[in-house]
């Protein structure tokens, strides 16, 4: 099968390459900026040429872009995506339902919405990782207990732009937020912002896009509310365990300090990161609040290392993995400490554990699988 796959400025580019032409596939890059990718005239006219010069049986990108949906659509071709982000607003796009399209997210509840709309483009169908190349890294234990991904405390976030909000609306936000701090595997922000959503827009005007059916109550959730709950919960539950442990940061924000912390700065998500789930007796997971059920690539990721994976509780997780024998999650910050606790002083368990995910990965749920169910799908 020839793939035209369109190569913009991805996570797992090189990843799934290789799985296709592992699967015995032909490539062809297309050259992509995801700047303008709902609608331009000159991009659509420079893929339509591709499509007609090359003549490929489908299109391929990591995350769906409605500009591409559009081409594939004027010349009959099938259009494959793969959305690793959340939120991801272009999913909300009328041209989704393009017959041409098959759409995957890697978040069941993401699924179902569309599902029971009678949405019939979009599945589900996790993220993954390629092993072979994660398996050619070998290095010792380092660190205790890392965590790598964003803390969501850079500068110019969303919410710090709300300046004007009344006092009400602060007061509503802040126990909005400490109330679904205390909450795991359900997410109650978007239903809940009907009676500030007034406020909000006045103090941070967002419109939904021309051609998408997202809502206003969507965009402040999960843009804007959701980012800054979980920078909120992110830097409390590190700052607790640096009470008690020594703890390793790898992040963009290079200002945040703690005693017993050490902050690495940005990995390279290629050649770094799997050291750090290699070397970290303890690699944390802890989901970006807007993700409602999926598993998160980073967790797939550390797996695929090898590393002890102990995560946020996701219900995805339990559809392929079992906790307390491929990884384990915890449901509240007195779990998340009393469960450090105990891993660090049972190595023999925490390894068995390391190991379990890691072969439950290799064995179902690589690149190489992906590839092979979507293109069983379209068959």
């Amino acid at each position: 099968m020839k793939v035209l796959f369109i190569e913009w400025a991805s996570f797992g580019n090189e990843d799934m390459k290789e799985a296709f032409l592992a699967e015995g596939h032909t490539l062809v890059c297309f050259p992509f900026s995801n700047k303008d990718a709902r609608h331009d005239e000159v991009i659509e006219a420079e893929l339509s040429s591709c499509l007609i010069r090359e003549a490929p049986n489908i299109v391929f990108s990591f995350n769906y872009f409605p500009v591409i949906s559009s081409a594939c659509k004027k010349h009959g071709i099938r259009y494959i995506s793969w959305i690793y982000d959340s939120p991801y607003v272009m999913l909300y796009s009328y041209t989704a339902i393009n017959p041409c399209n098959t759409i995957y997210v890697f978040d069941k509840e993401v699924y179902m919405e569309f599902h029971q709309a009678g949405i019939q483009t979009v599945h589900y169908l996790p993220m993954a990782a390629n092993v072979d190349r994660l398996d050619k890294v070998k290095e010792n234990f380092l660190y205790d207990i890392s965590f790598v991904g964003s803390l969501y405390t850079e500068k110019h976030n969303f919410y710090e732009r709300m300046t004007s909000l009344s006092d009400y609306t602060k007061g509503y936000l802040d126990a909005l937020m400490a109330a679904q701090m205390q909450i795991q595997g359900y997410n109650f922000i978007q239903e809940s912002l009907a009676p500030v959503m007034d406020d909000l827009y006045q103090a941070l005007p967002m419109d939904p896009n021309p051609d998408g059916v997202e809502t206003k109550e969507y965009l402040y959730a999960q843009y804007v509310i959701n980012r800054k709950i979980t920078g909120l919960e992110r830097t409390d539950l590190i700052r607790a365990i640096a009470k008690k442990h020594p703890f390793d940061l790898f992040t963009h924000d290079h200002s945040f300090s703690l005693p017993n912390l050490t902050n690495h700065g940005s990995v390279d998500p290629y050649k770094e990161m799997p050291l750090i789930f290699k070397q970290s007796k303890i690699n944390l997971n802890i989901s970006l609040r807007s993700i409602k059920s999926g598993i998160p690539q980073r967790a797939f990721d550390i797996m695929g290392s090898g590393g002890f994976l102990l995560s946020n509780y996701q219900n995805d997780f339990l559809d392929d993995f079992i906790p307390g024998e491929d990884f384990d999650f915890y449901e509240s910050k007195a779990d998340l400490l009393d469960k450090i606790d105990y891993y660090l002083s049972h190595e023999e368990e925490r390894l068995a554990i390391a190991k379990n995910g890691h072969d439950k990965l290799a064995a179902g749920h690589t690149y190489r699988h992906r590839v092979r169910e979507m293109l069983n799908d379209i068959e």
